[in-house]
């Protein structure tokens, strides 16, 4: 594998540990569902994300 084509994976793995497609994949979908929908800030995102996800905790390790 070529050092570029590594970096790449890499970069990408990375990405997804760190939920960071997360937020291009959810823009992508309001695009595409919500063609008139405001378009949140990336910060705007993780906030509400992470508000959510204490109001509804659900199942989690931590």
């Amino acid at each position: 594998m070529s050092p570029g084509r590594a970096w790449r994976a890499l970069t990408w793995y990375v990405k997804g540990v760190l939920g960071e497609n997360d937020y291009e994949r959810y823009v992508a979908h309001l695009r595409r569902a919500h063609p008139g929908a405001p378009v949140p800030d990336v910060g705007e995102y993780w906030r509400t994300r992470y508000a959510e996800q204490d109001a509804h905790p659900g199942v989690r390790c931590c």
